[in-house]
């Protein structure tokens, strides 16, 4: 199994900034018929730790090991998060292009939490992709299929957005299964 540990956005905060792409150069291309891969709104999410393939058998433990994260949290008397997208950036470039959303508001509690649940797996012996944690929800992968101006104009663009604030009520177990389109299975939630 494909898993990754993460947190949702709310469809209000979800809905703010897809009206938000939709004004972009990105949204006008998307809208044009070019596949600048737009992400689902569905499926927005603010990873916080990607496991990769994991055993079936050790489903137990990656969700023993995150609950006593999301317990650790609480018990460790930290306040819920509230967070809003905003702010831009992009990773990558020529077709590995990809266009994000920035966090605001309590982004160090974002990062206890994230350290917590490394934390956790890491005891229990569990994979996890240990690169740093980076909040970001991805809102393109325009690749090469936009000149990387427009791209730039995009990145700035969403410097100055705003979303409304919403506080992180819950931490997820996912699985994720590739394709065209890929899908994602919510496995287990634990409330913050």
């Amino acid at each position: 199994m494909r898993l990754f540990v993460a947190v949702d956005p709310p469809v209000e905060a979800v809905n703010h900034l897809g009206a938000q792409v939709a004004r972009l150069r990105v949204g006008a291309a998307a809208a044009a018929g070019t596949n600048v891969r737009l992400a689902d709104p569905a499926h927005l999410h603010l990873t916080l730790a990607f496991l990769g393939e994991v055993e079936a058998d050790r489903l137990v433990e990656v969700e023993s090991a995150l609950g006593l994260a999301a317990e650790g949290f609480r018990d460790g008397r930290n306040a819920v998060p509230r967070l809003s997208l905003g702010g831009g950036g992009r990773f990558g470039r020529d077709r590995s292009t990809v266009l994000w959303v920035n966090l605001r508001g309590d982004v160090e509690l974002l990062h206890v939490l994230a350290r917590l649940i490394r934390s956790r797996l890491r005891r229990a012996g569990l994979p996890y992709d240990e690169k740093p944690f980076r909040p970001h929800l991805t809102v393109a992968r325009p690749g090469a299929r936009m000149p990387p101006a427009d791209v730039e104009a995009d990145r700035a663009s969403l410097d100055g957005y705003r979303g409304p604030p919403w506080p992180v009520a819950e931490l997820l177990l996912v699985r994720s299964h590739l394709g065209a389109p890929p899908h994602y299975d919510r496995l287990a939630a634990w409330p913050l």
